[in-house]
C-alpha cells in the first residue's frame, strides 16, 4: 500500500549556523541535548532517512523544516534565508522526486515576502505549501499584517500546515515556571502546550473571521488535531454564528470544511476513532513527526488500525495525495 506522510522535518546545521547569535538565543530548543542528538537525523535526506523509509514501507515524506529559522530574523533578513534554505531543500530532494516532497519555509516576519517565496517555491519546485511553526513575533496569524499568506495560498490552491511553536516568554513564564527540573520546558511543548497553542492558533482563525475571508484556504494540523477533536462541541457552544465572533460559519462547519488533521506523533486508538467521528474520515491523513517519532512506531501503528481497506487508503495516503496533488 502506498503510505505518505507529511509531518517529517529537517534541519540543515550549516544554514542554521548562519543565523545571528541574538537570533537563536531565543529558540531555546536548538540548543537542547534532546535535539542536538537527533541533529544528524535532522540533517539527513537519502541516507538514514531513506532507508528507514524502505525499512517501514513508507513511499514519500513531505518535509518541513524545525527549529531556528527564517522566522527569528528581521524583515529585511528573513527573505533571503528563506530563499536560501528553500533552495537548499529542493537540491537535496530533486534526485528523489518519487520519495520526497516538501513545505515551504517562509520569512513571516516579512509577510508580503513571504507570501513571494511560497508563490516562488510552489511554482518552480513544486512544493506542496508552506508550513508555518507557531506564533511570529508574539503574535498569531489572524493579525492582518500576514493576509497577503493567506491569499497567495488560495491563489495557489495550496494548504497551510500549523505547526508549534515556543511559547513566548511572558506565555512560558506564566504558565510553565517555577516547576521542577525540565517539567516546564516539557509542559510548554510536547507534553501539553504545543497542542494547545495550536488548536487556539486554528479557533483564533475562525472566530476571527479570518477563513470567511478565505473560504478555499486549507489548513493542516498534526497531533490528531491538537485537541480540537475533543473540545470542539464545546467551543461551538460558545460560537453561534454572529454570537461572540465575527465568525460567518459554526466553529464545526468550519473546521469541517477547511481543516485537516493528521496523526502526527499519536500513536493511540481512542483518539484516532475520536477524530473520525468528528472530523471525519477525509480529513485525517497519516504522519509519523520523524525523526521526533519513529518510522517503526508510526508503521506498527498504521498496521493496528480497525478499518475498511477503503478508509485506510484514505488515511495512508488518498487524502493526502487529494490535497497535497502529489499524484
Amino acid at each position: 500500500m502506498r503510505v505518505v506522510t507529511l509531518e517529517e522535518h529537517i534541519t540543515f546545521p550549516e544554514l542554521v549556523d548562519k543565523l545571528p547569535q541574538e537570533a537563536k538565543s531565543n529558540h531555546y530548543l536548538g540548543k537542547s541535548p534532546g535535539i542536538q542528538k537527533l541533529m544528524p537525523k535532522l540533517a539527513d535526506i537519502d541516507g538514514e532517512r531513506l532507508q528507514s523509509m524502505d525499512s517501514n514501507g513508507i513511499t514519500m515524506q513531505v518535509l518541513s523544516v524545525a527549529g531556528e529559522g527564517a522566522d527569528l530574523l528581521n524583515p529585511a533578513d528573513g527573505p533571503a534565508f528563506a530563499q536560501k534554505y528553500n533552495d537548499a531543500i529542493a537540491e537535496r530532494i530533486a534526485t528523489h522526486p518519487d520519495r520526497f516532497r516538501a513545505f515551504a519555509h517562509l520569512p513571516t516576519t516579512n509577510p508580503e515576502a513571504a507570501a513571494d517565496e511560497l508563490e516562488r517555491t510552489v511554482k518552480n519546485y513544486n512544493f506542496c505549501g508552506a508550513l508555518i511553526n507557531g506564533l511570529t513575533n508574539g503574535e498569531f496569524l489572524d493579525d492582518e499584517k500576514y493576509a497577503p499568506i493567506f491569499v497567495r495560498a488560495e491563489q495557489m490552491d495550496v494548504p497551510i500546515y500549523l505547526h508549534p511553536g515556543l511559547p513566548p516568554k511572558a506565555v512560558f513564564d506564566a504558565y510553565y515556571s517555577k516547576l521542577p527540573k525540565q517539567a516546564g520546558t516539557f509542559l510548554s511543548i510536547a507534553g501539553w502546550g504545543w497542542h494547545s497553542e495550536t488548536a487556539l492558533h486554528t479557533l483564533r482563525l475562525i472566530v476571527s473571521g479570518t477563513l470567511d475571508k478565505y473560504p478555499n484556504l486549507k489548513l493542516i494540523i498534526g497531533h490528531m488535531g491538537e485537541m480540537l477533536p475533543m473540545m470542539m462541541v464545546r467551543s461551538d457552544k460558545m460560537f453561534g454564528v454572529d454570537q461572540g465572533g465575527n465568525n460567518q460559519r459554526s466553529i464545526i462547519q468550519t473546521l469541517h470544511d477547511q481543516v485537516h488533521i493528521t496523526t502526527s506523533g499519536l500513536f493511540s486508538l481512542p483518539p484516532l476513532q475520536v477524530a473520525i467521528d468528528t472530523f471525519g474520515i477525509d480529513n485525517i491523513m497519516f504522519s509519523i513527526d520523524y525523526p521526533f517519532s519513529t518510522n517503526e512506531q508510526g508503521k506498527q501503528y498504521l498496521e493496528s488500525m480497525r478499518l475498511s481497506s477503503e478508509d485506510l487508503e484514505k488515511i495512508a495516503h488518498g487524502n493526502a495525495d487529494k490535497l497535497l496533488k502529489l499524484n
